[in-house]
């Protein structure tokens, strides 16, 4: 079924609360695991429905946020999400206090009871109302960010579309965007800076009401990560410093020289090629005939899984106005159908739609009918980044179909660009351990704290003269970290894994590509490092882990240069 005709059903949060209770109430009186199971299956029945009814409706504001209807759904939403989540951990709970507890973790799953336990550690009654508030907050940010215009050489965009200019080939014309993007921003920097004070504020309050010293902990919680927490994330940190920095320093500062740059502004970032980065050869249309191609000579599940999306319609990428700025990957399981949001301009990163975005859908698609697929679903966010970040590199065999002779020029740039995340997405991770940390910071210290993260980690770039930037305020249209706190490590993580896959399939593609399959159908039913070894990667937490991949990435990124 075409996604815009799948029908729309109002959540009725009485009803669905009474139901709920119901399912509680006959776990708790159970007389056996298999009276408890039986509860569990209509909790799953009753999730699936509501699940997708709530994701139907996010989709459709999603695509027009001045869709009064689906906005007021929107907000509806928002109020129900906290007390429904309530009542989900209450569900939880009953589970972990089961006298049967024993028996259905052998016949589940151990670690299902691993996200219960982090599920019932962050959700309590009396912090409903703080959850409401919190919402509502974000809600005010996203819609503050899509109304957003941007008016360059007398034509008015959205940021996404502004956004295509950051990497022209012409120094002037991207330098001229930043300044149209950071004026306008600029005008909003009083309410943006408002908003996050407000939600640092919600959380903490909510972290602390729960006996937690700061948010952090929370948030850690809210991330259900069940197999590592801030103390391997903190050596990670100190890889990346030790590792990553140095040599995308190097390998930036050695490109910028070759474009004739001497001294690299943040607007000189997006650019990487010299001539221009590789733009695809076609536009909507091509990309995707090229992907259904690619998805098909991948295999028999893959080239399924792209039919159901075309044919479905299951894409969204052009950029219009009162469209949401991101983009994302949504699941409808009651249809067992994934959808895809993005806002195409011309660039290399239409082509990352069909990949990232896509790797997260087929992800979807195979463990549609996984035992665990509603609970925990992929796992933490790290797992779900690693199957879309990794399918961006086992389409380099292929992305000669989207680049056609510029395919390494792409290569190239995709993978310094992806390298040189890996510094900037630390950078987004810890800022935000130091504002929950310090909740009382001012919106100037906060700004300050960005800019002396930015001089350790990416020493290479300036901001001077840049409206808006220069007071260090890049993370303020960092939509993760007002929308999502402590998302963005994930992608860090799962960058590194990515990387693994890369330089395994370039040594043996079809037994690294089945290690993928693999990795992604198991989803979340097993600990994240757990499935990084099966699939032969070493853990991004260990000392040193971070050396040998610098080293290669760096040696393969010369290699293909040589060829340009």
């Amino acid at each position: 079924m075409k996604i815009k005709d799948i029908p729309y059903r109002h959540v009725d949060f009485d009803k669905v609360s009474a139901e709920l209770k119901e399912i509680i109430a006959g776990v708790k009186g159970a007389k056996s695991a298999d009276e408890v199971l039986e509860w569990r299956s209509k909790y799953l029945s009753l999730i699936r429905d509501v699940t997708t009814q709530s994701a139907l409706s996010y989709i459709r504001y999603s695509c027009n946020t001045a869709d009064e209807f689906y906005l007021k759904e929107k907000d509806y939403y928002d109020e129900i999400e906290p007390p429904l989540l309530v009542l989900e951990n209450e569900y939880g709970s009953a589970l972990l206090v089961s006298p049967f507890r024993a028996e259905l973790e052998k016949r589940l799953n151990p670690l299902l009871f691993r996200y219960l336990e982090v599920r019932a550690a962050a959700s309590d009654p009396k912090i409903v109302d703080d959850m409401v508030e919190e919402n509502k907050i974000v809600s005010e940010y996203s819609k503050l960010m899509a109304d957003m215009e941007f008016e360059f050489r007398g034509e008015k965009m959205s940021r996404a579309a502004l956004a295509g200019y950051f990497k022209s080939d012409d120094r002037q014309t991207r330098k001229e965007a930043y300044e149209v993007m950071g004026n306008e921003l600029n005008r909003h920097k009083e309410a943006l800076d408002g908003i996050f004070d407000r939600l640092v504020k919600v959380r903490t309050r909510m972290a602390r009401k729960l006996g937690y010293e700061n948010f952090v902990e929370l948030g850690y919680n809210r991330m259900e990560r069940v197999s590592y927490g801030k103390k391997e994330v903190e050596a990670f940190r100190k890889n990346v410093k030790e590792y990553i920095v140095p040599v995308v320093a190097k390998l930036r500062t050695e490109n910028a020289a070759e474009l004739g740059i001497d001294r690299y502004m943040l607007y000189d970032d997006g650019v990487i090629i010299k001539g221009g980065d590789p733009r695809p050869l076609g536009g909507k249309a091509e990309i995707f005939a090229a992907a259904r191609q690619m998805y098909h000579e991948m295999g028999k599940e893959t080239g399924d899984f792209i039919d159901l999306m075309l044919e479905n319609d299951a894409f969204d990428v052009d950029a219009r106005k009162n469209k949401w700025g991101g983009g994302y990957c949504s699941d409808l399981p009651l249809y067992k159908q994934p959808f895809i949001l993005a806002n195409f301009n011309g660039t290399a990163g239409d082509v990352d739609v069909v990949t990232h975005e896509a790797g997260h859908a087929l992800n979807a698609y195979l463990t549609a009918d996984n035992a665990h697929s509603l609970e925990i679903g992929c796992g933490g966010m790290e797992t779900a980044e690693t199957h879309s970040m990794s399918m961006e590199f086992f389409a380099w065999k292929y992305i000669d179909k989207f680049f056609g002779e510029n395919a390494d020029k792409y290569r190239y740039m995709h993978g310094l660009d992806a390298l040189s995340f890996i510094p900037y997405g630390t950078i987004v991770d810890y800022f935000q351990h130091k504002v929950y940390e310090n909740p009382d910071m001012t919106p100037a210290e906060r700004c300050e704290t960005w800019k002396a993260l930015e001089a350790e980690y990416r020493p290479y770039i300036s901001t001077e003269g840049i409206p808006f930037l220069e007071e260090g305020r890049r993370w303020q249209y960092q939509m993760h970290i007002y929308e999502s706190p402590f998302y963005y490590i994930d992608y860090c993580l799962a960058q590194t894994a990515a990387f693994g896959f890369l330089l395994a399939s370039l040594e043996d593609y079809d037994d690294a590509f089945a290690k993928y399959i693999r990795l992604s159908k198991q989803g979340g039913e097993r600990e994240y490092e757990a499935l990084l070894t099966e699939a032969g990667i070493a853990s991004p937490f260990k000392d040193g882990a971070l050396k040998e991949l610098a080293e290669r990435v760096s040696a393969k990124l010369a290699e293909i240069k040589a060829r340009i």
